[in-house]
């Protein structure tokens, strides 16, 4: 169907000064149309790949990428499980931990929290909030001490600050001579951190894991070991070898699994809004259709004496093509290009109108990131460009047909 001369009368349509303007200027805006749709599509897909990045470095920045721990709550011998871990490749680190939930009181001011027993030397193996602290430092969390991390707010909610008491409440009883009481500890408060998720901020407390481990009379156990990954997306593929190699009964999780929701929730609304922006391009397509249509009409005798020369209805249908195609592939290369420039610019295109018009975008008093995050995925752009291109194609397909029907002497008859 397609031949040089489809190819040579269909480019020079294209880039010929029609007598009709009204043509030139609706080709025009169909152009931009499709570029301005793909530089949309292309430019918050990366912003919105950056959040989720961004999300999800700081929710594995407090939790890990998959958990070993014993069915009963209670693991005993997690130096083994380490150990057999250790011997992964594609694990690259491992801490024991011990968590309960519990209750901080100071005062007359209570809050529920996380206490997650740790170990300073081996935390950093999997996890980064020590690079989140804000006062204080993880260095003082030492055996028999009884020194306590607190996240910001939790700290705000307490009214508690570095060098103060809390008291640590835990759900176990213990018996006595005035009746069951509650177990609990008096905590000095060693530091705070922020990893700007208020999940965390809000609701976790570290301690040393020798100092929970007394508190909640675990003896040797510990609850679980935690693993880093040297790629977080084999994570769900590691457990499951885990949970094969591992002698005994032990329940093995993974990041995917622990907040399977929220990330559920970033990939649907990813997709929702990459349809709706779509609908971008799917409009400036549809003007080609306009537009091929009116240059149709104004090429009548054009497409006429062709077909006396002996040109073949496919042939009248593969030069409107080509136009159509022409057009599509300008605006989208256009779109690729300019999109792919603002999605790696973002930031300081942001910075640079924050400055300029003394505005913000993102509040640092409200919004825990205050820096518009962008994350440039070249699949994301392939999908884009080869979507865009072939509906472009699609929509220069009835025009083209319309054409390859016109019959000579109908359209000479008033020439």
């Amino acid at each position: 169907m397609f031949k040089p001369l489809q190819f040579y009368i269909g480019l020079r349509y294209t880039g010929a000064k029609r007598r009709n303007h009204f043509i030139s200027f609706i080709s025009l805006i169909s152009t931009l149309g499709i570029m301005l749709g793909v530089v949309a599509l292309i430019t918050v897909l990366s912003v919105m790949n950056g959040f989720h990045k961004e999300v999800r470095e700081r929710i594995l920045g407090m939790t890990s990428h998959a958990t070993v721990s014993a069915v009963d709550g209670k693991l005993e011998d997690w130096q083994e499980a380490m150990r057999l871990s250790q011997n992964h490749s594609n694990v690259i680190g491992q801490a024991p931990f011990i968590e309960a939930q519990t209750m901080l009181i100071n005062g007359t001011k209570v809050s529920g929290a996380l206490v997650r027993g740790i170990m300073p030397d081996l935390e950093p193996r999997v996890s980064n909030v020590g690079e989140h602290m804000i006062r204080g430092g993880m260095e003082g969390l030492e055996k028999g001490n009884y020194n306590i991390v607190l996240g910001r707010e939790l700290a705000l909610v307490l009214g508690v600050g570095v060098g103060d008491k809390v008291t640590v409440v835990t759900p176990q009883v213990r018996v006595t001579p005035v009746g069951a009481m509650p177990r609990l500890k008096r905590f000095t408060v060693n530091g705070i951190f922020e990893v700007g998720m208020g999940e965390y901020d809000r609701g976790v407390a570290l301690v040393h894991i020798e100092d929970a481990a007394k508190l909640l009379r675990l003896g040797s156990g510990v609850t679980g070991v935690r693993l880093k990954l040297d790629d977080l997306y084999l994570a769900p593929r590691v457990s499951r070898e885990l949970a094969n190699q591992l002698p005994g009964v032990y329940r093995v999780s993974d990041w995917t699994h622990q907040h399977r929701n929220f990330f559920s929730a970033l990939r649907t609304e990813k997709r929702m809004m990459g349809l709706i922006l779509f609908l971008i391009v799917a409009v400036a397509a549809f003007n080609i259709v306009s537009t091929l249509v009116m240059v149709v009409t104004d090429k009548q005798s054009d497409i006429a004496i062709l077909r006396t020369l002996g040109a073949s209805p496919g042939t009248v249908m593969g030069i409107f093509v080509v136009q159509g195609a022409t057009i599509g592939v300008i605006g989208t290369l256009l779109g690729i290009i300019g999109g792919i420039l603002l999605a790696l610019n973002l930031e300081k295109i942001v910075q640079f109108i924050e400055q300029s018009f003394e505005v913000s975008f993102l509040d640092p008093n409200i919004y825990y990131i205050s820096s518009l995050p962008s994350d440039l995925q070249w699949r994301d752009v392939g999908l884009i460009s080869v979507t865009a291109f072939f509906l472009t194609l699609l929509a220069t397909l009835y025009p083209a047909w319309r054409a390859s029907r016109t019959q000579p002497a109908e359209a000479l008859r008033y020439e």
